[in-house]
């Protein structure tokens, strides 16, 4: 479990920024953009820590996985299993955004064809060797949806 929350607190620092950047553009989730991939990530902090499930089945494809800094590996069930519990409790939402004060992050988008790339990073190591975390997404359907994720320790002292 506490393996769980770590991996939920670097995401946290990830969907912080998503927002700023998301509310900013005004973007549609939709769209096959660099914004768009951001907004849909935020979407994703607010709905694990809101518990909205449905969502989240939307967005994960069957095949996700999420791997830990130390190697965990989190199914779709397991990340969804966990937004169950945060439903109507405000306690994990607490911790990421104490988490979130005191790490911040800056990020980048790549997008190649209907793959796109959501990578956070420490902004005092810099993009090439403090990288917090990655985000795989396909869009598929008419919108992104998420396939794979991997976190470091970077970063997170």
């Amino acid at each position: 479990m506490a393996v769980a929350c770590i991996a939920v607190l670097v995401l946290a620092v990830n969907w912080t920024i998503a927002a700023t950047v998301a509310t900013a553009t005004g973007s549609d989730e939709a769209e096959h953009s660099r914004a768009a991939v951001i907004a849909v990530d935020q979407h994703w902090l607010e709905a694990e820590l809101g518990g909205d499930t449905a969502w989240l089945d939307d967005l994960l494809l069957p095949e996700y996985r999420s791997v830990g800094a130390d190697g965990s590996v989190h199914s779709k069930a397991a990340i969804m299993a966990h937004a169950a519990k945060n439903r109507g409790n405000d306690e994990e939402r607490r911790k990421v955004e104490a988490w979130l004060k005191t790490h911040p992050s800056g990020q980048d988008v790549v997008i190649h064809g209907d793959t796109a790339i959501l990578t956070f990073h420490d902004p005092k190591q810099g993009a090439a060797s403090g990288v917090r975390s990655s985000d795989v997404f396909v869009y598929a359907d008419g919108r992104w949806h998420a396939l794979y994720s991997q976190h470091s320790a970077a970063g997170a002292g």
